[in-house]
């Protein structure tokens, strides 16, 4: 299966992060990271993710705070000139390739994915993708409440997310998209686009 893989951080305030972690988990970086993905060309399905980089047992990697798929949610993605648009009721979020290309990135601390569900927790090594990625301009906004985050970067540049040390102690939340949409987005640290496949 080809997979048109869309990826885009940004920085938000880390003790409002540290608040929504589950015991066991500790923030690696003021970060979170919104991953889209066509699957399967134009008749296939459409998916999203949202994700923070954490350490737990041992493993460094991304925790999972929610994940969509169509067509049990309904998401559209819409291709125009560069432009990728993803549609969700609570998401839009727009990639514009920029013309630059480089190296996948390469993350020495991600060694997968922590999944949770109904109090067990899977975790998904890291794929190994060996395609170029195209840089993107990104524009996001969340939607679960007219609050939430929203962002656009500059150009394609990708900034450094620097971990900063606690200061406030903010109320114990359940982690979920909408606590985590709710958090102000400080600025957008870098967006692309890798095609590849996927084994089914």
């Amino acid at each position: 299966m080809e997979v048109e893989q869309f990826v885009v951080a940004y920085q938000v305030d880390q003790d409002r992060l540290r608040a929504l972690l589950p015991a066991g988990y500790v923030s690696l970086r003021p970060v979170l990271r919104i991953n889209a993905e066509r699957r399967g060309g134009a008749a296939g399905t459409v998916y999203l993710e949202l994700n923070t980089p954490v350490a737990a047992g041992g493993r460094r990697g991304w925790l999972n705070i929610g994940r969509w798929e169509s067509p049990a949610v309904p998401l559209t993605c819409q291709s125009q000139d560069q432009a990728v648009t993803f549609r969700a009721p609570f998401l839009t979020i727009t990639y514009t390739r920029t013309g630059a290309v480089g190296g996948c990135p390469a993350e020495r601390d991600n060694d997968g994915c922590f999944y949770r569900q109904d109090g067990e927790t899977v975790f998904v090594p890291a794929e190994t993708i060996q395609a170029d990625r195209a840089f993107c301009g990104c524009t996001f906004q969340w939607a679960f409440a007219p609050t939430d985050a929203r962002g656009a970067s500059q150009g394609d540049k990708t900034l450094p997310a620097i971990p900063t040390q606690p200061q406030v102690q903010y109320p114990r939340q359940p982690l979920s998209p909408q606590a985590a949409a709710a958090i102000p987005c400080l600025q957008v640290l870098g967006a692309y686009a890798v095609t590849f496949p996927r084994e089914d």
